[in-house]
């Protein structure tokens, strides 16, 4: 645990007590503050009682008199599309509201780290698609060179349950604009920026707001090494706002598909093949397309981030060649769960939005299309283009039928349930075909998250393999 800092004496409020919660509160308290904790739902304040904390209901009179912040799980509105009633009090009373990632930046390094030989570092990533995978694999580069590292944030471990860091240790953080947006300490050695497409424009009045929330990393971050990816305008601007000029090194511009030139330090990928360049020279070339972990063009883009964030630690491009072959991609991520017959099977629920489910179609020859869910905003016009690999499309979800409609010129069987959408996706498939699930959908109306829908296909298959 990372014992926050600076709170000694202090009377600290929690709202929302999740995962990263209830880790604030036990963080804080190891800190010496005074805890008060809310939650709406009645068994999660009950965990906290059973913890020792007190409960105070933080919508009463008087419930902010002697507090001195108040910390709010992501999940939480506290701004768009309107502030939640608990935060909104804590504005009205002039009381600063934080987030567990603001504390952790403002605790995590301490004067033990006076006597380590190399000063640990923390590496930050955000982006609206392939932060997960960037992550994970980041972290996969470094272990597999022999340096330590932990992964938390939106992925795996809250920040503030990692150990306390050792001599030489990388902390890889996966950020969303939740936690990027309310944080009040973001410090990262390096920032890694994957791409940006419509999501959670709700919570961001727009996708101005969320681009902003996510060059809040940056701009108010102030890393040593800004990785960040250049195949949408923001991420061009972004570049150009954190670059002294086109040889700044300090600036890592990263694409998949683009050739990358100029006297600046590039990573891209291009035809399956990376290559790294530095002062308008090629310096390094990896052979991605092999690498099972990481099919198609956005894997391809998240190897570059990867690769570039290792390399602004200092480690050798073969040192992080060997690394990714043998990574094996995350669950629900371009998850290749089974080959039988000739027919491969592939779970990517995490294909939660139109972008990426086009990243995920772009990656496979012939194939046999499980989609559908809970539609985001937006629509589903930009798979129109994205759809001659699909030989059929099996829909899935309450609104299944709707859902089908939008699918244009491609061939549809509505489904509604997984277990009926693989029955007849597997009895249908021939050699060569992929059974993909990339439902370009939120899983809500069906499944609490996004995991038990790739667990729920991942069953259905295996059952009849």
């Amino acid at each position: 645990m990372i014992p926050v800092t600076g709170v000694s004496g202090e009377t600290i409020a929690v709202l929302g007590l999740g995962r990263s919660g209830l880790t604030a509160a036990r963080a804080l308290r190891e800190g010496g503050a005074t805890v008060l904790c809310w939650d709406d739902n009645p068994a999660a304040r009950d965990t906290a009682e059973t913890e020792g904390f007190e409960v105070r209901d933080l919508m009463k009179q008087g419930a902010f008199d002697g507090i001195a912040a108040l910390i709010t799980s992501p999940g939480i509105p506290h701004l768009y599309p309107a502030p939640n009633p608990v935060i909104a009090r804590a504005y009205e009373a002039g009381i600063p509201v934080d987030n567990d990632i603001g504390l952790f930046f403002r605790s995590y390094a301490t004067r033990a780290w006076e006597k380590f030989d190399t000063s640990p570092k923390v590496i930050a990533v955000t982006g609206s698609n392939g932060k997960s995978t960037t992550s994970a694999l980041i972290h996969h580069v470094l272990v597999d060179a022999g340096r330590p590292a932990q992964l938390a944030g939106n992925i795996g471990r809250g920040v503030l349950d990692l150990d306390p860091a050792i001599d030489g240790e990388v902390v890889v953080l996966e950020l969303s604009s939740y936690q990027t947006d309310l944080a009040r300490s973001l410090t990262p050695d390096v920032a890694v920026f994957t791409n940006l497409s419509p999501d959670h424009l709700d919570r961001h009045a727009g996708f101005g707001g969320y681009f902003a929330a996510k060059r809040r990393l940056f701009a108010e971050g102030g890393p040593d090494r800004a990785v960040i990816g250049v195949d949408e305008v923001e991420g061009r601007y972004l570049a150009a706002q954190m670059a002294e000029g086109a040889a700044d090194d300090r600036v890592i511009r990263v694409s998949s598909g683009t050739k990358l030139t100029g006297p600046g330090w590039s990573v891209f990928a291009r035809k399956g093949f990376l290559a790294e360049t530095r002062k308008g020279r090629q310096v390094a070339s990896i052979d991605l397309r092999g690498i099972k972990g990481l099919p198609g063009a956005h894997n391809h883009q998240n190897a570059c981030a990867a690769y570039a964030a290792a390399r602004a630690l200092g480690l050798a491009p073969r040192q992080i060649e060997a690394a990714l072959k043998t990574f094996p991609g995350l669950p629900h991520r371009s998850q290749l769960i089974a080959e039988a017959d000739g027919i491969a099977f592939v779970n990517d629920s995490k294909a939660t939005n139109v972008d990426s489910a086009v990243m995920a179609l772009r990656a496979y020859e012939r194939i046999r299309w499980i989609c559908g869910g809970l539609q985001k905003e937006g629509g589903l016009d930009a798979l129109a283009a994205e759809t001659g690999n699909v030989r059929k499309a099996y829909v899935i979800g309450r609104e299944a039928a709707q859902f089908a409609l939008g699918l244009g010129g491609v061939e549809a069987q509505v489904c509604t349930t997984m277990a009926a959408a693989v029955e007849a996706a597997m009895q249908e498939a021939e050699p060569g075909d992929t059974v993909l699930l990339a439902p370009a959908a939120a899983s809500f109306d069906q499944y609490d998250n996004f995991e038990l829908r790739g667990d729920d296909f991942v069953a259905e298959v295996t059952a009849r393999l």
